[in-house]
């Protein structure tokens, strides 16, 4: 009886599995720097692949006790605190490439010196028509997203796993269309990465963004597997609703992303 729980909180045994993902993560970045320099890449990859290992084992220890009740109702608000200030600091970087954006539209430049008769987009540049793939692609994730919050609505308001399941699988498939468009698109592209600010702050933009875009087709995906198994109640689904607020995020980043740059930044 001395060592009976008589709190709401989740005491977690030590665990080897942050000092791995520290080691795994230095082991990559500087892997990655002697690989620029000419070396091998094998000592960045060995740090992916361990970075890799601590994210899934990690995971599976937070969906283990996710099943066996160790998320009570104060656990589950710190979760959300703590996946609401990742957001935040998802929109410190983005913010970032938009801030270089604006930057460069509003006060081109030339030679390294202020242009008098500074254009945006430089004189050369061919911009995307944003009423062609860049909408359509703008609709395919919006389309996406609903069927992300139907699928949210189906387990927390309904207890509806069938409907949870359908429209997970269809969030998963517009995601998977949407980076197919994006691929065609860059494809397409009249400009590149290299020699123009322009092509620079695009690919920086939406590339970050079609990243993002990856990963939370993979975070909709592994809900979607882990409902096929049962795991998600109307009362314990933080981990599908930590999923939708991503997925929801990658939405008005895009349609930022679509004002500004596709509308604003080829006019």
């Amino acid at each position: 009886m001395a060592h009976a729980k008589n709190h709401d909180y989740h005491i977690l045994k030590p665990s080897i599995l942050p000092f791995l993902g520290a080691l795994g993560g230095f082991i990559m970045l500087f892997g990655a720097v002697i690989w620029m320099k000419g070396m091998s890449p094998f000592m960045s990859l060995i740090g992916l692949v361990l970075v890799l290992y601590v994210m899934y084992a990690w995971w599976a220890e937070v969906v283990h006790e996710g099943n066996t009740g160790d998320h009570t109702p104060v656990v589950r608000i710190g979760l959300r605190y703590g996946f609401i200030l990742f957001i935040m600091s998802e929109v410190m970087f983005f913010s970032a490439w938009f801030w270089t954006f604006f930057k460069h539209a509003l006060y081109p430049m030339t030679e390294g010196s202020p242009a008098i008769d500074g254009v945006w987009p430089p004189v050369g540049i061919e911009t995307f028509d944003p009423w062609h793939l860049p909408l359509i692609n703008t609709l395919i994730l919006l389309c996406s997203g609903a069927a992300a919050t139907w699928a949210h609505h189906a387990i927390a308001h309904e207890n509806n796993r069938k409907d949870m399941i359908n429209g997970l699988a269809l969030a998963v498939f517009l995601g998977i269309m949407f980076t197919a468009f994006q691929a065609l698109e860059y494809a397409e592209a009249g400009f590149g990465f290299a020699g123009n600010i322009y092509g620079a702050s695009f690919f920086m933009a939406t590339g970050f963004h079609g990243f993002h875009v990856i990963i939370g087709t993979i975070f909709l995906l592994v809900c979607m597997i882990r409902a096929m198994k049962g795991h998600f109640t109307p009362e314990q689904h933080v981990g599908f609703e930590a999923a939708a607020w991503y997925w929801h995020f990658v939405d008005v980043v895009w349609l930022f992303l679509f004002l500004a740059i596709y509308i604003w930044g080829s006019a």
